[in-house]
């Protein structure tokens, strides 16, 4: 007769044997159960043609390279994307620290912060399209609006978390606000900052579609807008495809800057 302690061994050694498994192994997993529901959903005659197969979406980029957009379309969203994001975080860092330092910022400006996020970037296009005309300003404009919220809110939620304790600290030192900003705030800081550039970076990317419907001539959300028009679904899941690996590539190199900015900092191991 098996006792909990038996019991509770077989347990250990299960979960032990789980730990084991290398994690190109898990992935591997997960990769070949993408491909297998993929595989069901081009076969299955309700989406069908939605999911077109993996050898027809991989046949799409050949289509794309010899219409001469495929590339054109990737840079292009990527500049938006990449400028977008940088003003978003250039505005988001000194207004988040300002709002957790002065209460009557905070009062003033927050209000409206949490209001402008909860407007979807469709919404408000029509409008930045009026303002600034059509072409790339505009999606730059839409993807630094939609980021700079995101980020500005992570961000201060961060500093204004910061233990009091430090500050009164380095104040008692004799320390000026200048001091205290760069040697105690930033630091503290930082993984908000982080996080904050994670969830600014995947919203600069959801953002895009509505963004390049400004009138662009070029770029990924603009593609899948006209391929959705003349019904293309093959190149159309190519396209989403290279957006999401896009965001996962920008995901491992914000890890890499987070484990060389913030390697002091304790984390779980799961």
């Amino acid at each position: 007769m098996k006792t909990n302690n038996d019991s509770k061994a077989i347990k250990d050694n299960g979960v032990s044997l789980i730990n084991r498994i290398p994690r190109w192994l898990w992935l591997l997993f997960s990769l070949g159960t993408a491909v297998l529901l993929w595989t069901l959903l081009s076969i299955n005659p309700n989406t069908a043609r939605s999911f077109p197969n993996i050898i027809v979406v991989g046949d799409a980029i050949i289509t794309m390279i010899s219409r001469g957009v495929f590339f054109k379309d990737i840079i292009s969203s990527l500049i938006s994307v990449g400028a977008g994001f940088a003003l978003g975080f250039i505005i988001a860092l000194p207004v988040a620290v300002l709002m957790a330092w002065y209460k009557p910022v905070r009062n003033i400006i927050e209000p409206w912060i949490q209001f402008i996020r909860n407007i979807p970037p469709l919404a408000y296009v029509p409008l930045v399209v009026i303002s600034a005309g059509v072409g790339r300003k505009p999606q730059i404009i839409v993807i630094t609006i939609a980021t700079f919220l995101t980020m500005a809110i992570t961000i201060y939620q961060g500093v204004v978390n910061i233990d009091t304790t430090l500050i009164k600290a380095a104040r008692v030192l004799g320390a000026k606000d200048r001091d205290i900003f760069l040697k105690v705030i930033v630091p503290a800081s930082l993984p908000f900052i982080m996080t904050a550039v994670r969830l600014g970076s995947s919203v600069a990317l959801t953002t895009l579609i509505a963004a390049e419907s400004t009138g662009a001539s070029a770029g990924l959300g603009m593609r899948i807008r006209a391929l959705n028009n003349s019904f293309e679904s093959a190149p159309m899941l190519l396209y989403i495809i290279i957006i999401g690996m896009i965001g996962m590539i920008i995901e491992k190199i914000i890890k890499v800057l987070e484990r060389r900015l913030t390697g002091w900092q304790e984390k779980r191991e799961m």
